[in-house]
């Protein structure tokens, strides 16, 4: 099965992918960080992508959050981002980047 067969699709079973905390078994944690490439805007989306590929189950916990105003996001940030996205999907779909188990 192509690793990114479900790339656009596992988006929508979630609802915030960068927002709030990320918790994880000492051995998930070692089977996704020793995949990881991405350290910017979209290591978050690498990491629900590489818990798919590696079937490490994923649940979302909703956190109370407040807004603070003077948001540090730019037109710039927003492009980094869809870059990371377009590296996300040539690196894995394309196999450039190896999935180490």
């Amino acid at each position: 099965m192509n690793f990114f067969f479900f790339f656009f699709s596992f988006l929508s079973s979630f609802s915030h992918i960068q927002c709030g905390f990320k918790m994880f078994t000492r051995a998930a944690a070692q089977n996704l960080f020793t995949n990881v490439r991405l350290k910017r805007w979209c290591f978050d989306v690498e990491l629900v992508c590489l818990c798919k590929h590696l079937k490490i189950p994923m649940i979302e916990v909703s956190v109370g959050w407040s807004e603070i105003p003077g948001s540090k996001v730019r037109m710039t940030s927003i492009l980094h981002m869809l870059f990371e996205l377009l590296l996300i999907r040539l690196g894995y779909g394309l196999g450039i980047w190896k999935v180490h188990t």
